[in-house]
């Protein structure tokens, strides 16, 4: 990098900074600082959707996978999350903007006090923030590990400053912030990909062109869809998970959904967001896909292919364009969860540990949304540091293992518990797919992996835990049907199809969790 590359990056850092303080006009209560206020178009909130699920990750881990195995990236990542968000667009998105603009809660979790009881609520709660921190601290390691590459800094001081600028825009603007950067990263993104596909396939031409290059040796195997450990039964699970994952199983996702006006408007920003899965990562993998021929990994896994291939292929200027597309990339993931853990846990935790809390008003929610975003980001910051540490081993396996693997049982009972055909699962159903679900995880990946040669197959250490947790959500609902008459009635709130704009409803501060219904009778939220 030249001082041209640190000016355009220096200047993006600005540009993000500066509509953090620009949205900051526009959060007055939680429900602003969390959703929106339920007032966001719904293209930004599906472009938002899109570039919230993203991050550096792609541009080390899955670009190691490119390297080695070619377009099965694609087959095996983005094209099942396009899947996954489409179906959901019916299934998922218009249940979940009801959650918001008929039961007036700001955190996805909130409802489920009320769909269940209590100690599920703080379950799932307490599993996904702790989910969450690992995972994002995943994305600031991915993100430094780049950073290094083209700048020398070590990880550390790349998470540190990565981690300061997403948290002062996100701290100060909250959701509008999110969504407002992540329209100028995608951007950002839009020039940088191209600008990165023109200048590999410039190259082509010395290897037989855009369709005869798949004959060169460095290349063999690269164009089959499902090669090495990434196979039919890697897909299909994968499917599964993303199904959940992307359409609120991650939370940050599902706020995307709450803040459009209605359940309308929620479903059209979740079929944007499919397409742009289906389509852009096409163009962002093709280089990832040439590299073999372009460059030669330093790293066993190929995580540093494309970094190695932007240096050696972009002039000064352009340069600086793709790192800071690297930064949009997890900049926009991060900034998003932090959003929603915080939302979860001022929302649905802290009224359930301090009785202060359930008498925040408009000032001091809104002052404990920011410190718990801010506190958030610290504790992702720190256990990024050791992201390379045997525990975690390296980057793609927290995203790939851990987190796939882990978000099944948390997502299960609060996405299906949703639909009118589980209405009998209940919190015994709820609370036993959850705790079964985390030791199938820890069993499958650890003792039985450890006594199986080779190790259990990827496929099966991140669809089991699902597995497990979805049979026991659906039989123990059958054999022990839970489905009171209060939890009916909201089940019934969120299916119905009558939906008008009720952005002005969803303006008000809803009730936190914690102060409002009884978690025996399971009374409506915001009754």
């Amino acid at each position: 990098m030249n001082g041209l590359d640190w000016s355009v990056l220096i200047g993006y850092f600005a540009v993000m900074v500066a509509i953090g303080v620009w949205s900051h006009k526009r959060v007055d209560d939680v429900s602003d600082f969390f959703t929106a206020g339920g007032k966001m178009p719904w293209w930004l909130s599906g472009i938002s959707h899109h570039m919230s699920g993203y991050s550096a990750v792609m541009f080390t881990g899955y670009a190691g996978i490119a390297y080695t195995y070619g377009v099965t990236s694609f087959v095996t990542w983005s094209f099942p999350i396009a899947l996954g968000i489409a179906i959901g667009s019916k299934l998922f998105a218009p249940r979940i903007n009801r959650l918001r603009s008929r039961l007036h809660v700001a955190s996805p979790l909130e409802y489920l006090k009320n769909r269940y009881n209590l100690p599920t609520q703080q379950a799932l709660a307490w599993s996904g923030m702790l989910l969450k921190i690992v995972d994002v601290a995943a994305k600031w390691a991915a993100i430094a590990t780049l950073l290094s590459v083209f700048t020398g800094i070590s990880l550390n001081q790349g998470i540190l400053i990565t981690g300061v600028i997403t948290g002062i825009y996100c701290t100060i603007g909250g959701l509008w912030a999110d969504a407002l950067t992540e329209l100028g990263q995608f951007i950002i993104q839009l020039l940088a990909g191209v600008a990165m596909f023109v200048a590999v396939v410039m190259k082509l031409g010395d290897y037989g062109g855009f369709f005869g290059v798949w004959d060169e040796p460095a290349l063999q195997g690269h164009a089959k869809p499902l090669v090495g450990p990434y196979g039919t039964v890697f897909l299909l699970a994968f499917l599964f998970i993303k199904l959940f994952e992307y359409n609120g199983g991650m939370l940050n996702q599902a706020q995307r959904y709450m803040a459009t006006p209605n359940a309308r408007e929620a479903s059209r920003s979740a079929r944007l967001s499919a397409v742009l899965w289906l389509v852009w990562p096409l163009v962002l993998f093709f280089p990832m896909w040439m590299s073999p021929l372009l460059v030669e990994s330093q790293k066993p896994d190929g995580s540093d292919s494309y970094a190695l291939m932007t240096e050696q292929l972009l002039p000064h200027g352009l340069l600086g364009l793709v790192i800071v597309g690297f930064f949009s990339h997890t900049m926009a993931m991060c900034s998003s969860d932090a959003n929603a853990i915080a939302a979860v846990f001022t929302r649905d935790v802290a009224p359930v540990l301090s009785k202060r809390a359930r008498g925040w008003g408009r000032r001091s929610g809104l002052l404990a949304a920011r410190l718990t975003t801010v506190v958030f980001l610290g504790l992702s910051m720190a256990v990024a540091t050791q992201v390379d540490s045997p525990t975690f081993k390296d980057i793609i396996t927290v995203v790939i293992k851990w987190v796939a693997g882990l978000m099944g049982p948390i997502a299960i009972p609060m996405m299906l518990g949703l639909l009118r055909p589980f209405r009998r699962s209940g919190p015994t159903a709820a609370l036993t797919s959850w705790a079964l679900g985390l030791l199938a995880f820890w069993l499958v990946n650890y003792p039985i992996s450890w006594n199986v040669e080779g190790g259990v197959p990827l496929e099966y250490q991140v669809s089991i835990p699902l597995a497990v947790s979805l049979v026991l959500y659906i039989v123990i609902g059958f054999l022990k049907p839970e489905d009171t008459p209060e939890r009916m009635a909201i089940i019934e709130r969120v299916n119905t199809d009558d939906d008008g704009d009720m952005s002005g409803a969803a303006a008000a501060i809803p009730a936190p969790a914690g102060g409002v219904g009884d978690a025996k009778t399971g009374s409506k939220v915001g009754d």
